[in-house]
């Protein structure tokens, strides 16, 4: 499959070609056995997801290729923290000493927005957002990405948070998103980007 490499802020962009595919390329993955029953979408975004993950190991001096744990999640070497994900033709990886969650998704539309908006956040944080100093489809992606990023990262000490109004965006800028989550009293602040036109990334690294 024919990929490019690229990074930005410590993050591995791997853009990646599906209609070059084929079955031999998964035999680069140690656990290539576990995708064979997989469609190809799923086998062309596992493979360009730890691609993107191996460029990041290297740059701490890891030549492992994560593999597959519990829930899917990738499995990373003891003593380091990573996160994977795909949107489209592309997918990213961060490598961290702490904790880490990232997360990369298209921009919705307005139909889309108005259509989840009342899953992925309570009704006084949707007036906050119809407040926020961006349109708020962005604004609705952006929170839905900073949660996706911020569970990400702490899904392995506190596997309880599992709904979006777990936690509660309480501002955005135009480069952070500071949230809220009641249960464990934790204040986070996650740090979003612009892709292109139509993706943005969220990033959450544990202090």
């Amino acid at each position: 499959m024919f990929t490019n490499h690229t990074t930005f802020n410590a993050i591995h962009r791997i853009d990646f070609q599906p209609e070059t595919f084929t079955p031999q390329d998964l035999l680069w993955l140690p656990h290539h056995a576990l995708l064979e029953r997989s469609g190809k979408k799923r086998q062309t975004e596992h493979l360009a997801g730890r691609i993107a993950a191996v460029y990041a190991l290297r740059t701490v001096g890891e030549k492992s290729v994560p593999g597959i744990g519990e829930n899917r999640a990738p499995l990373w070497p003891i003593g380091l923290y990573g996160s994977i994900s795909h949107c489209g033709q592309t997918a990213i990886a961060i490598v961290s000493h702490r904790p880490v969650g990232i997360d990369i998704e298209e921009v919705m539309n307005v139909s889309l927005a108005k259509s989840l908006a009342e899953q992925v956040a309570s009704g006084a944080e949707l007036t906050n957002l119809r407040a926020a100093p961006v349109p708020f489809p962005l604004a609705l992606t952006l929170t839905f990405s900073a949660k996706e990023s911020l569970y990400k990262a702490l899904s392995a000490r506190y596997p309880q948070l599992l709904h979006f109004h777990d936690a509660v965006v309480t501002h955005i800028d135009a480069q952070n998103i500071t949230l809220h989550i009641p249960t464990i009293n934790l204040t986070a602040v996650i740090v979003w980007y612009t892709v292109d036109h139509q993706r943005i990334v969220t990033l959450y690294q544990q202090p």
